[in-house]
């Protein structure tokens, strides 16, 4: 076994891989750019190795400097993680030059299944079902076009290279095509260096479900199931699943058995994951393949009980297999969330910036259920827009669906992030929706349940009563120790009276509150004569309210602004004011502000890097036309005009690094 080995990545995959390294008694070596000095990788490895500037084709791409730092550290093996050179078959090669073993399969599977185009001919010839489509090299748009009226409508354009939803846009018409082909091509350029597209069929209501196999040097391949990860946006898989709330045990065998085929076909060596779109009657395609770990890893662990990334090292050592198809068991369930640094009610653009407060759910294994928390950042540290916006990935596991899903939604309330905006909100409305419970999916919902993108949850029914009793309790608690301050006039009633007005937003609630025996109790003043106990240790400061209302454990993320609380709970945001019923007369009079409206100006959604500005100041331009593209975090956005106008003065230029609402142009 080897006794010190190099990850060649970074972030919250980093410090996954030393956990498991750590455990086994492996040293571990952690490389950085200048963005990631002070990043929890580095601080988590016995030793750190600078590689360069902050971005990754400076640093992170730079094979040479990754075996440098190999030599320079005695590592005997590199662990790639995801991305980055994972799946670059040039990369295990320069290591073997060097002597270094890589822990992933070998050059010529990374080179048969880690381009698209090859990997789905190697497919065909191992007898796998595959998607109709073009598989070569597509030169220009017109040509792209002219194959996909072949096809027929609608068409995936996806770069050859590479993955994690960068490259790849959908075209419903011939219009589409153009700028589909320029944006993947593009993308696909800048994030793997390589600007090849293919085009193929894109199956309507599909869904996205993938096999993880797993195999050795000695010829053993075996699979560990199957993960669903349809919930998606932007083809970027937003929440993950284990097992498939789809799938027989018919159609399971077969998927597998199609993947172990697959990876024995080319000589698969490590863990990999064979992706199929499946249709709503369990009809399924092959993808891609996946010759690398994947972010979603973690559900797969937690349902078979094994560590991949254990698998990994002891298989890159010349291990056999310990594990026998017939020892695979799927227990319980698992489902994961991506907490990601975006923002949620701007159209998910990328938040960068410093994490003013990080307090994850503490990871635990109590009464059956499991919180995971997997991630790279730390309270104080930043998020910077050269790399993925990913914060944590956030995973629970229980006996059944239904109670991983209800262990998600509770383990979501207790996650607080404080100095940038997060996707937490949209992911705990994701975890409540009727559909997602269901179990009713495909890669469309997000775009069919959020056609105008999110705009919160409002609090009703019992939701709205939790928040508004625990405002309650929140304002009792500040206003016993406000009465303790001392200084204050002798013999005056500094008791305050039961009867309070709590405002959700615009939504007024009448209650009584009272506190007996470390107790506060809480009733609605609306006929119900139940009186609510909340029992909690929350102090002020806290960011989360943790307790329990009347036995159920409860947490409600707390935001104090002035005269107020903005309290966020299951999915609901509601600005919190709690009245006196005689302050409440006075407020009653005063009618909330509406915020202004920005004006006649295209203004910057997140911090980003202008690629292009497609128009020019006297322009007449129509609803829904392109204005603009800014690159954020390797993504491409377009920007378009929301009503017609006329541009009137345009303020950046291609190449201008902008700030989060900084005015691209204006409009007459």
């Amino acid at each position: 076994m080897f006794k010190r080995i190099l990850i060649a990545n970074r972030g919250e995959i980093a410090c996954r891989i030393i956990k498991t390294a750590r455990r086994m008694g492996i040293e571990t070596v952690a490389v950085y750019s200048d963005a990631d000095r002070d990043a929890l990788h580095v601080e988590m490895a016995d030793e750190a190795v600078h590689i360069g500037p902050p971005p990754a084709a400076q640093s992170y791409l730079q094979i040479d400097k990754i075996v440098a730092a190999c030599r320079a550290t005695g590592a005997q093996a590199v662990h790639p993680g995801y991305g980055f050179l994972s799946e670059r078959e040039a990369f295990p090669k320069a290591l073997e030059a060097n002597g270094i073993v890589f822990i992933g399969p070998n050059a010529k599977a990374i080179a048969a299944m880690g381009d698209k185009i090859e990997s789905k001919k190697a497919a065909a010839a191992a007898k796998v079902s595959t998607v109709p489509g073009y598989l070569g090299e597509i030169a220009d748009p017109e040509e792209a076009a002219k194959i996909a009226d072949e096809i027929g409508y609608p068409v995936m354009i996806k770069a050859s290279a590479g993955g994690g939803g960068k490259g790849m846009r959908i075209a419903y018409s011939r219009a589409e095509v153009a700028e589909g082909f320029a944006r993947a091509r593009s993308e696909a350029k800048s994030s793997f260096g390589d600007d090849r597209v293919f085009v193929e069929k894109f199956i309507v209501d599909p869904r996205h479900i993938e096999i993880q196999v797993l195999g050795d040097k000695h010829g053993n391949v075996i699979h560990l199931g199957e993960r669903e990860c349809s919930i998606q946006r932007r083809n970027q898989k937003v929440i993950e699943e284990a097992p498939s709330p789809l799938l027989d045990e018919a159609t399971r065998r077969k998927m597998g058995e199609q993947a172990v085929a697959l990876a024995k076909a080319v000589g698969y060596d490590s863990a990999g994951t064979v992706e199929f779109v499946a249709g709503q009657d369990r009809s399924f395609y092959f993808l891609e393949m996946n010759t690398r770990l994947q972010v979603e890893h973690p559900v797969t662990e937690l349902v078979t009980g094994i560590d991949l990334v254990e698998q990994m090292i002891r298989v890159a050592a010349g291990e056999k297999l310990a594990i026998r198809q017939s020892d695979v068991k799927l227990t319980g369930w698992a489902v994961e969330s991506r907490v990601y640094a975006e923002d949620p009610y701007r159209g998910f653009l990328p938040s960068t910036g410093r994490l003013v407060r990080y307090r994850p759910p503490a990871e635990s294994q109590e009464h059956g259920i499991t919180i995971r928390n997997d991630t790279g950042v730390y309270e104080g540290g930043e998020i910077s827009l050269y790399y993925d916006p990913m914060i944590a990935k956030l995973i629970t596991h229980a006996p059944t669906r239904e109670a991983a899903i209800d262990a998600q939604a509770a383990a979501l309330d207790a996650f607080y992030v404080g100095g940038i905006r997060h996707n937490i909100p949209f992911l705990s409305a994701l975890m409540a929706h009727p559909r997602w419970r269901s179990g009713q999916l495909s890669t469309g919902f997000i775009a069919e349940e959020f056609p105008d993108g999110f705009h919160g949850v409002p609090p009703e029914g019992e939701t709205a009563h939790v928040m508004a009793a625990v405002a309650t309790a929140i304002d009792h608690v500040l206003g016993e120790r406000k009465r303790q301050i001392s200084g204050q006039m002798r013999h005056r009633l500094v008791t305050r009276e039961r009867q309070r007005a709590v405002w959700l937003n615009e939504t007024e609630y009448k209650l009584d509150v009272m506190r007996g025996n470390g107790v506060i109790e809480v009733a609605f003043r609306n006929g119900d004569a139940h009186v609510h106990r909340l029992q909690s240790d929350w102090k002020p400061g806290d960011p989360v309210w943790s307790g329990t209302v009347d036995g159920k454990s409860v947490a409600v993320q707390v935001n104090p602004v002035p005269n107020a609380f903005d309290l966020f709970y299951r999915g609901a945001q509601a600005r919190a004011y709690v009245y006196t019923e005689s302050e409440a007369a006075y407020a009653r009079l005063m009618p909330l502000k509406k915020a202004a409206d920005s004006g006649k100006a295209l203004l910057c959604p997140m911090p980003g890097l202008v690629v292009s500005i497609a128009v020019a100041e006297g322009q007449e331009v129509k609803a829904g036309e392109t204005l603009a593209v800014v690159e954020a975090m390797k993504m491409e956005n377009v920007l378009r005009a929301e009503r017609d106008g006329t541009v009137k003065k345009i303020n950046a230029k291609k190449g201008d690094s902008l700030a989060v609402d900084a005015v691209i142009m204006e409009f007459a």
